[in-house]
Protein backbone atom coordinates (compact mmCIF):
# COMPACT_ATOMS: atom_id res chain seq x y z
CA UNK A 1 0.00 0.00 0.00
CA UNK A 2 2.03 3.22 -1.10
CA UNK A 3 1.71 5.86 1.43
CA UNK A 4 0.59 9.31 0.09
CA UNK A 5 2.74 12.18 0.18
CA UNK A 6 1.61 14.11 2.99
CA UNK A 7 1.91 10.81 5.08
CA UNK A 8 5.32 10.63 4.23
CA UNK A 9 6.44 14.38 4.67
CA UNK A 10 4.41 14.30 8.14
CA UNK A 11 7.12 11.47 9.46
CA UNK A 12 10.16 13.10 7.47
CA UNK A 13 13.01 13.76 9.64
CA UNK A 14 15.08 15.34 7.11
CA UNK A 15 15.37 16.57 3.75
CA UNK A 16 18.73 17.94 2.29
CA UNK A 17 19.68 19.32 -1.04
CA UNK A 18 21.89 16.86 -2.83
CA UNK A 19 23.02 16.52 -6.49
CA UNK A 20 24.99 19.11 -8.49
CA UNK A 21 23.49 21.89 -5.34
CA UNK A 22 25.23 19.56 -2.86
CA UNK A 23 28.23 19.47 -4.69
CA UNK A 24 28.49 22.90 -5.74
CA UNK A 25 28.57 22.11 -9.22
CA UNK A 26 25.30 23.41 -10.27
CA UNK A 27 24.46 25.53 -12.54
CA UNK A 28 21.89 28.02 -13.33
CA UNK A 29 19.84 25.71 -15.22
CA UNK A 30 20.72 22.43 -12.62
CA UNK A 31 17.70 20.41 -11.39
CA UNK A 32 17.07 20.63 -7.36
CA UNK A 33 17.47 17.06 -6.37
CA UNK A 34 15.98 16.62 -2.54
CA UNK A 35 16.92 13.45 -0.87
CA UNK A 36 15.42 12.59 2.95
CA UNK A 37 14.39 10.51 5.16
CA UNK A 38 10.99 9.24 6.64
CA UNK A 39 10.02 6.81 9.41
CA UNK A 40 7.03 4.54 8.50
CA UNK A 41 4.00 4.64 10.78
CA UNK A 42 3.22 1.84 12.94
CA UNK A 43 1.14 -0.61 10.06
CA UNK A 44 4.31 -0.17 7.84
CA UNK A 45 6.61 -2.01 10.80
CA UNK A 46 4.16 -4.65 12.05
CA UNK A 47 1.71 -5.36 9.61
CA UNK A 48 1.50 -6.73 6.30
CA UNK A 49 2.12 -3.32 4.27
CA UNK A 50 5.75 -2.13 2.82
CA UNK A 51 7.83 0.95 1.76
CA UNK A 52 11.31 1.81 0.78
CA UNK A 53 10.98 4.93 -0.57
CA UNK A 54 8.66 8.15 -2.02
CA UNK A 55 10.07 9.04 -5.08
CA UNK A 56 6.72 10.10 -7.05
CA UNK A 57 3.52 11.74 -6.37
CA UNK A 58 4.97 15.11 -5.83
CA UNK A 59 1.85 16.74 -7.89
CA UNK A 60 -0.24 15.44 -4.78
CA UNK A 61 -1.36 17.47 -1.99
CA UNK A 62 1.75 18.20 0.63
CA UNK A 63 3.09 19.70 3.59
CA UNK A 64 6.17 21.05 2.04
CA UNK A 65 5.51 23.69 -1.03
CA UNK A 66 9.36 23.35 -1.94
CA UNK A 67 8.55 19.68 -3.26
CA UNK A 68 5.72 20.58 -5.07
CA UNK A 69 5.83 18.76 -8.67
CA UNK A 70 10.05 18.15 -8.33
CA UNK A 71 10.13 15.15 -9.57
CA UNK A 72 13.70 14.86 -8.33
CA UNK A 73 12.81 14.23 -5.17
CA UNK A 74 13.27 10.85 -3.28
CA UNK A 75 12.54 10.75 0.37
CA UNK A 76 13.49 6.82 1.46
CA UNK A 77 12.02 4.94 4.55
CA UNK A 78 14.50 4.73 7.59
CA UNK A 79 15.59 1.12 7.74
CA UNK A 80 15.67 1.03 4.09
CA UNK A 81 18.31 3.98 4.08
CA UNK A 82 19.84 2.18 7.04
CA UNK A 83 20.84 -0.29 4.99
CA UNK A 84 22.52 1.44 2.48
CA UNK A 85 24.46 3.27 4.93
CA UNK A 86 25.76 0.53 6.18
CA UNK A 87 26.80 -0.80 2.97
CA UNK A 88 28.58 2.41 2.47
CA UNK A 89 26.33 3.42 -0.49
CA UNK A 90 28.39 6.86 -1.81
CA UNK A 91 25.30 8.69 -2.95
CA UNK A 92 23.42 7.88 0.38
CA UNK A 93 26.29 8.18 3.06
CA UNK A 94 26.80 12.23 1.58
CA UNK A 95 23.79 12.51 2.70
CA UNK A 96 24.28 12.99 6.44
CA UNK A 97 27.30 15.48 5.28
CA UNK A 98 25.38 17.59 3.25
CA UNK A 99 25.36 21.59 3.84
CA UNK A 100 21.80 22.49 3.50
CA UNK A 101 18.75 20.91 5.10
CA UNK A 102 15.62 22.74 4.06
CA UNK A 103 13.78 20.01 6.94
CA UNK A 104 15.89 19.03 9.59
CA UNK A 105 13.64 17.58 13.09
CA UNK A 106 15.92 16.50 16.45
CA UNK A 107 15.06 12.77 14.94
CA UNK A 108 17.15 13.82 11.88
CA UNK A 109 19.76 15.57 13.93
CA UNK A 110 20.32 12.32 16.11
CA UNK A 111 20.83 10.10 13.05
CA UNK A 112 23.33 12.73 11.90
CA UNK A 113 25.18 12.96 15.16
CA UNK A 114 25.68 9.48 14.27
CA UNK A 115 26.88 9.41 11.08
CA UNK A 116 30.49 8.24 11.82
CA UNK A 117 29.65 4.96 12.80
CA UNK A 118 28.40 3.84 8.98
CA UNK A 119 31.85 4.68 7.98
CA UNK A 120 34.06 1.43 7.10
CA UNK A 121 36.93 0.27 4.76
CA UNK A 122 34.27 -0.85 2.74
CA UNK A 123 34.46 2.79 1.27
CA UNK A 124 37.19 1.74 -0.83
CA UNK A 125 34.95 -1.04 -2.60
CA UNK A 126 32.01 1.26 -3.14
CA UNK A 127 33.57 4.19 -3.95
CA UNK A 128 36.13 3.00 -6.49
CA UNK A 129 33.06 0.37 -8.06
CA UNK A 130 30.45 3.57 -8.62
CA UNK A 131 33.35 5.51 -10.24
CA UNK A 132 33.96 2.17 -12.72
CA UNK A 133 30.65 2.72 -13.24
CA UNK A 134 31.29 6.00 -14.54
CA UNK A 135 34.34 4.79 -16.37
CA UNK A 136 32.22 1.99 -17.96
CA UNK A 137 29.77 4.85 -19.26
CA UNK A 138 32.19 6.81 -21.03
CA UNK A 139 33.68 4.03 -22.66
CA UNK A 140 30.52 2.75 -23.84
CA UNK A 141 30.02 6.56 -25.17
CA UNK A 142 33.23 6.74 -26.40
CA UNK A 143 32.79 3.30 -28.14
CA UNK A 144 29.60 4.28 -29.78
CA UNK A 145 31.34 7.97 -30.89
CA UNK A 146 34.63 6.87 -32.64
CA UNK A 147 32.83 3.49 -33.60
CA UNK A 148 28.76 3.55 -33.91
CA UNK A 149 26.91 0.59 -34.20
CA UNK A 150 25.91 -0.09 -37.54
CA UNK A 151 23.03 -2.22 -37.59
CA UNK A 152 20.84 -4.03 -35.07
CA UNK A 153 21.95 -7.22 -34.18
CA UNK A 154 20.23 -10.56 -35.13
CA UNK A 155 20.32 -13.73 -34.09
CA UNK A 156 22.50 -15.03 -36.76
CA UNK A 157 25.12 -12.60 -36.23
CA UNK A 158 25.60 -15.19 -33.06
CA UNK A 159 25.19 -18.22 -35.05
CA UNK A 160 21.75 -18.83 -34.06
CA UNK A 161 20.21 -20.37 -37.66
CA UNK A 162 18.00 -22.58 -37.29
CA UNK A 163 16.03 -21.99 -33.89
CA UNK A 164 15.17 -19.32 -31.69
CA UNK A 165 16.95 -17.68 -29.11
CA UNK A 166 16.47 -17.64 -25.60
CA UNK A 167 14.38 -14.90 -24.29
CA UNK A 168 15.46 -12.62 -21.86
CA UNK A 169 12.76 -14.35 -19.41
CA UNK A 170 14.71 -17.73 -20.05
CA UNK A 171 18.11 -16.67 -19.75
CA UNK A 172 17.53 -14.89 -16.32
CA UNK A 173 15.37 -17.99 -15.13
CA UNK A 174 18.12 -19.99 -15.55
CA UNK A 175 20.79 -17.89 -14.09
CA UNK A 176 18.61 -17.09 -11.43
CA UNK A 177 18.62 -21.11 -10.98
CA UNK A 178 22.51 -21.21 -11.11
CA UNK A 179 22.81 -18.39 -8.48
CA UNK A 180 20.57 -20.18 -6.49
CA UNK A 181 22.51 -23.58 -6.82
CA UNK A 182 25.95 -21.83 -5.83
CA UNK A 183 24.80 -19.92 -2.98
CA UNK A 184 22.60 -23.73 -1.38
CA UNK A 185 26.40 -25.24 -1.75
CA UNK A 186 28.40 -23.27 0.18
CA UNK A 187 25.56 -22.41 2.38
CA UNK A 188 26.00 -24.42 5.55
CA UNK A 189 29.93 -24.98 4.64
CA UNK A 190 31.78 -23.30 8.02
CA UNK A 191 34.96 -22.60 5.79
CA UNK A 192 33.02 -20.21 2.66
CA UNK A 193 31.47 -18.42 5.24
CA UNK A 194 33.37 -15.65 3.66
CA UNK A 195 32.75 -16.65 0.09
CA UNK A 196 28.70 -16.83 0.97
CA UNK A 197 29.17 -13.22 2.57
CA UNK A 198 30.89 -12.16 -0.98
CA UNK A 199 28.34 -13.79 -3.19
CA UNK A 200 24.86 -12.55 -1.21
CA UNK A 201 25.89 -9.53 0.04
CA UNK A 202 29.40 -7.71 -1.45
CA UNK A 203 28.78 -7.77 -4.69
CA UNK A 204 25.95 -8.40 -6.69
CA UNK A 205 26.64 -11.78 -7.87
CA UNK A 206 23.40 -12.08 -9.41
CA UNK A 207 23.54 -8.61 -11.66
CA UNK A 208 27.19 -10.01 -12.96
CA UNK A 209 25.73 -13.31 -14.00
CA UNK A 210 23.21 -11.39 -15.90
CA UNK A 211 25.41 -9.38 -17.18
CA UNK A 212 28.03 -10.65 -18.45
CA UNK A 213 28.57 -13.92 -21.13
CA UNK A 214 29.26 -17.03 -19.03
CA UNK A 215 33.07 -17.41 -20.31
CA UNK A 216 33.93 -20.20 -22.89
CA UNK A 217 36.03 -22.27 -19.87
CA UNK A 218 33.14 -22.31 -17.74
CA UNK A 219 30.59 -23.71 -19.81
CA UNK A 220 31.56 -27.28 -19.21
CA UNK A 221 31.29 -27.12 -15.25
CA UNK A 222 27.74 -25.19 -15.83
CA UNK A 223 26.50 -28.26 -17.78
CA UNK A 224 27.80 -30.52 -15.20
CA UNK A 225 26.52 -28.06 -11.95
CA UNK A 226 23.54 -27.80 -13.60
CA UNK A 227 22.71 -31.05 -15.27
CA UNK A 228 22.15 -29.64 -18.37
CA UNK A 229 21.58 -30.65 -22.13
CA UNK A 230 24.87 -29.46 -23.72
CA UNK A 231 23.13 -28.22 -26.88
CA UNK A 232 21.26 -26.07 -24.38
CA UNK A 233 24.61 -24.54 -22.85
CA UNK A 234 25.54 -24.15 -26.30
CA UNK A 235 22.48 -21.97 -26.59
CA UNK A 236 22.61 -20.21 -23.39
CA UNK A 237 26.28 -19.05 -24.67
CA UNK A 238 25.01 -17.86 -27.93
CA UNK A 239 21.57 -16.31 -26.79
CA UNK A 240 23.49 -14.65 -23.50
CA UNK A 241 25.80 -12.81 -26.49
CA UNK A 242 22.64 -11.45 -28.26
CA UNK A 243 20.53 -10.41 -25.72
CA UNK A 244 24.03 -8.40 -24.82
CA UNK A 245 24.46 -6.91 -28.17
CA UNK A 246 20.61 -6.15 -28.35
CA UNK A 247 20.71 -4.63 -25.09
CA UNK A 248 23.65 -2.39 -26.03
CA UNK A 249 21.59 -1.61 -29.50
CA UNK A 250 18.83 -0.32 -27.38
CA UNK A 251 21.21 1.43 -25.04
CA UNK A 252 22.39 3.20 -28.28
CA UNK A 253 19.05 4.26 -29.91
CA UNK A 254 18.18 5.79 -26.53
CA UNK A 255 21.32 7.38 -26.00
CA UNK A 256 21.39 9.09 -29.56
CA UNK A 257 17.47 9.86 -28.83
CA UNK A 258 17.27 11.51 -25.35
CA UNK A 259 21.30 13.44 -25.16
CA UNK A 260 21.18 17.10 -24.07
CA UNK A 261 22.46 18.70 -27.22
CA UNK A 262 24.87 21.05 -25.50
CA UNK A 263 26.45 18.12 -23.66
CA UNK A 264 26.55 16.01 -26.91
CA UNK A 265 28.44 18.80 -29.00
CA UNK A 266 31.03 19.01 -26.04
CA UNK A 267 31.27 14.59 -25.92
CA UNK A 268 31.41 14.88 -29.48
CA UNK A 269 34.25 17.67 -29.29
CA UNK A 270 36.46 15.80 -25.98
CA UNK A 271 35.85 12.33 -27.48
CA UNK A 272 34.34 11.39 -24.38
CA UNK A 273 31.26 12.25 -21.78
CA UNK A 274 32.87 15.01 -19.60
CA UNK A 275 30.08 14.49 -17.18
CA UNK A 276 31.01 11.39 -15.88
CA UNK A 277 34.41 12.25 -16.24
CA UNK A 278 33.78 14.63 -13.47
CA UNK A 279 32.05 12.71 -10.93
CA UNK A 280 34.49 9.55 -11.58
CA UNK A 281 37.09 12.01 -9.96
CA UNK A 282 35.11 13.28 -7.60
CA UNK A 283 34.20 9.88 -6.41
CA UNK A 284 37.65 8.51 -6.50
CA UNK A 285 38.63 11.83 -4.44
CA UNK A 286 35.92 11.46 -1.91
CA UNK A 287 36.17 8.25 -1.12
CA UNK A 288 40.48 8.94 -0.82
CA UNK A 289 39.09 11.97 1.37
CA UNK A 290 37.45 9.02 4.44
CA UNK A 291 39.94 7.03 4.57
CA UNK A 292 42.53 9.75 5.10
CA UNK A 293 40.22 11.87 7.08
CA UNK A 294 37.36 9.95 8.46
CA UNK A 295 35.16 12.16 7.39
CA UNK A 296 33.26 12.80 4.29
CA UNK A 297 33.70 16.02 2.03
CA UNK A 298 30.63 16.76 -0.33
CA UNK A 299 30.70 20.47 -1.02
CA UNK A 300 33.68 20.32 -3.61
CA UNK A 301 34.27 24.24 -2.25
CA UNK A 302 35.34 23.13 0.70
CA UNK A 303 36.99 20.49 -0.88
CA UNK A 304 39.09 22.75 -2.96
CA UNK A 305 38.82 21.30 -5.97
CA UNK A 306 35.50 22.34 -7.09
CA UNK A 307 37.79 24.37 -10.34
CA UNK A 308 39.44 21.12 -11.18
CA UNK A 309 36.16 19.50 -11.38
CA UNK A 310 34.52 22.14 -13.49
CA UNK A 311 37.68 22.02 -15.89
CA UNK A 312 37.00 18.57 -16.80
CA UNK A 313 33.59 19.01 -17.16
CA UNK A 314 34.30 21.87 -19.65
CA UNK A 315 36.62 19.66 -21.66
CA UNK A 316 39.98 21.06 -20.26
CA UNK A 317 41.55 17.46 -19.58
CA UNK A 318 41.65 15.01 -22.50
CA UNK A 319 39.96 11.72 -21.89
CA UNK A 320 43.66 9.79 -21.72
CA UNK A 321 44.57 12.59 -18.66
CA UNK A 322 41.43 11.69 -16.79
CA UNK A 323 41.53 8.01 -16.76
CA UNK A 324 45.52 8.89 -16.01
CA UNK A 325 44.02 11.18 -12.63
CA UNK A 326 41.53 7.98 -12.23
CA UNK A 327 45.06 5.49 -11.74
CA UNK A 328 46.49 7.73 -9.39
CA UNK A 329 44.09 7.97 -7.18
CA UNK A 330 43.02 4.45 -7.31
CA UNK A 331 46.43 3.90 -5.94
CA UNK A 332 46.37 6.13 -3.44
CA UNK A 333 43.44 4.43 -2.13
CA UNK A 334 45.05 1.29 -1.79
CA UNK A 335 47.94 3.10 0.14
CA UNK A 336 45.39 4.74 2.33
CA UNK A 337 43.00 1.74 2.79
CA UNK A 338 46.08 0.15 4.55
CA UNK A 339 46.80 3.33 6.64
CA UNK A 340 42.94 3.87 7.76
CA UNK A 341 41.79 4.02 11.12
CA UNK A 342 38.66 3.26 9.71
CA UNK A 343 37.34 0.09 10.94
CA UNK A 344 37.22 -2.93 8.50
CA UNK A 345 33.12 -3.32 8.63
CA UNK A 346 30.67 -1.26 10.11
CA UNK A 347 29.19 -2.42 13.77
CA UNK A 348 26.11 -3.50 12.67
CA UNK A 349 24.67 -4.50 16.16
CA UNK A 350 25.56 -0.46 17.18
CA UNK A 351 23.51 0.12 13.37
CA UNK A 352 20.76 -1.77 14.31
CA UNK A 353 20.52 0.02 17.58
CA UNK A 354 20.56 3.21 16.47
CA UNK A 355 18.01 2.31 14.32
CA UNK A 356 15.17 1.14 17.47
CA UNK A 357 16.64 4.17 18.57
CA UNK A 358 15.11 6.22 15.88
CA UNK A 359 12.05 4.89 15.81
CA UNK A 360 11.10 5.01 19.15
CA UNK A 361 12.36 9.17 19.36
CA UNK A 362 9.70 9.45 16.45
CA UNK A 363 6.91 7.06 17.89
CA UNK A 364 4.10 5.33 16.40
CA UNK A 365 0.84 7.28 15.19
Amino acid sequence: MAMERRAVEARTIFIGLAGSHGYGLNRPDSDYDYRGVFIAPKRYYLGFDQIEQKDTGWHEPGILPFLDNNQDTVIYELRKIINLLAGANPNVLELLWLENYPVLTAVGQHLISHRQIFLSKKVKHTYAGYAFAQIKKMETHRKWLLNPPSKKPVPADFGIEDEEPLSKDELNAFLEYLYILIRGKIEFLEESEQLYKLLTADIDFKGMLKQYALPDEALAYTQNFTHSRKDFIRLLKKSQNYQIALREWKAYLSWQENRNPARAEMERKSGFDLKHGMHCIRLLRSGLEILQRGEIIVDRRIAGDIEDLQAIREGEYSYEQVMSMADDLVKQMDVFYEQSNLPHRPDLELINNLCMELVEMQGWE
